[in-house]
């Protein structure tokens, strides 16, 4: 969760990438307009919600018309600020920073990686997908030098506050901690910070197919 108050709820800008990635599909598939009936069936959210949601942006639809599919996604390109590129590193080059490293939807988003940092020497200097493997001792400069907006962490638990404590004293705007440990910035801090949890995914997944297989035995 993001350390800074915002005057939309949290579960508001939860859902809005989800408007986008249908939105996304619908455009692919030359459907111009949608209304907010179509998108309920497709999100699973109601249309009052929805209506609900777009109206803390301004609404964007009309009566009878519904929503333009591209104006809508645009607008919250730029809401979600997919306008914007931001210069990223990730910290961790092991399996999961590697993964990170070759997702492709990063740049069309806005994140553009530049660099990966480790302590593995047998790492530093190699790249994944033309993106280098530098030294962590050298992060601080890089960060300075080019400019960095987000850090990605993906360092295990024990290293997880010690890079993040460092992130935090350079000029870093935002990191995206997947170590499974919650990190909270200090009150005074300007940087943004989202805590990922796999593992709670992971078990959410495991209640379901729990109660599913209760419910399948009766």
């Amino acid at each position: 969760m993001a350390n800074k108050a915002s005057k939309v709820s949290e579960t508001v800008i939860r859902r809005l990438p989800i408007y986008h990635r249908y939105l996304t599909e619908i455009i692919d598939k030359d459907i111009e307009r949608i209304s907010s009936s179509e998108l309920s069936k497709l999100t699973g959210f109601t249309a009052s919600q929805i209506r609900q949601d777009l109206n803390n942006f301004g609404g964007f639809g009309q009566q009878g018309y519904g929503y333009n599919a591209v104006d809508l996604r645009n607008q919250i390109d730029k809401i979600l600020g997919m306008d914007h590129t931001y210069n990223t590193i990730v910290i961790g080059a092991g399996s999961l920073g590697s993964a990170v490293a070759k997702y492709n939807d990063f740049r069309a988003s806005g994140f553009k990686i530049q660099a990966l940092f480790d302590t593995n020497t047998d790492l530093i200097g190699k790249s994944i997908d033309d993106i280098p493997i530098l030294s962590y001792d050298d992060m601080k400069e890089y960060i300075i030098e080019h400019k960095i907006d987000v850090g990605i962490v993906t360092v295990p638990k024990q290293s997880a506050i010690d890079v993040i404590n460092v992130l935090i004293e350079t000029s870093i705007k935002g990191i995206w901690n997947f170590a499974p440990i919650d990190i909270h910035v200090p009150e005074d801090s300007d940087v943004i910070i989202e805590n990922i949890r796999l593992n709670d995914s992971l078990l959410k997944l495991s209640y379901y197919l729990k109660e599913s297989h209760l419910k399948n035995e009766y």
